[in-house]
């Protein structure tokens, strides 16, 4: 088969995660059911991703088939894959878009104890950027405004169910 008979698709994005200093695991999204179906085989994936690339000056990896940009912070490393055909560019962004997202969610403090105290925003980024591999913004500030705006909405019910509650009490 021929690189040039692949059928075009909007399932670009195969995995998202973000890994500590020491290899583990913080975050990941798989969109392919099919690539890595166990949870073993996701971790061993990401195990070899991060022996292969947290020492490399690069920004862009080939392992197993996959394409896979990465970038690191202070002690964390951001990965995002696609397959061996696709656009490097287009996964840059999205990696970009994701880097650039925390850091001003995480108020440019972009380090392991920040992300875990925020995990519920950092979802929330990685779900405004990408749906089921298909990338639906690369705009940071787009993604801070649809996040923010979810946040305050959750912010609102929460405070109307708390006080429906405490009417209840009475």
């Amino acid at each position: 088969m021929s690189l040039f008979s692949l059928e075009p698709s909007l399932y670009t994005v195969k995995a998202v995660f973000i890994l500590d200093n020491d290899g583990n695991r913080l975050l990941s999204k798989y969109y392919d059911p099919e690539l890595y179906p166990s949870m073993k085989e996701q971790k061993n994936f990401e195990r070899n991703v991060f022996n292969k690339t947290h020492k490399a000056d690069n920004e862009i990896a080939f392992l197993e088939g996959m394409t896979i940009v990465y970038k690191s912070s202070i002690d964390l490393f951001f990965y995002v894959v696609g397959s061996a055909q696709e656009n490097e560019l287009m996964l840059m962004s999205v990696l970009n878009c994701l880097f650039d997202s925390l850091s001003q969610i995480l108020r440019k403090n972009v380090e392991r104890r920040c992300l875990l105290d925020n995990m519920e925003g950092v979802f929330l980024v990685v779900d405004e950027i990408i749906d089921g591999g298909v990338i639906l913004e690369s705009d940071p500030q787009q993604v801070l405004q649809k996040v923010n705006y979810r946040v305050r909405f959750t912010d609102l019910k929460s405070k109307r169910m708390k006080a429906k509650w405490a009417r209840q009490l009475r």
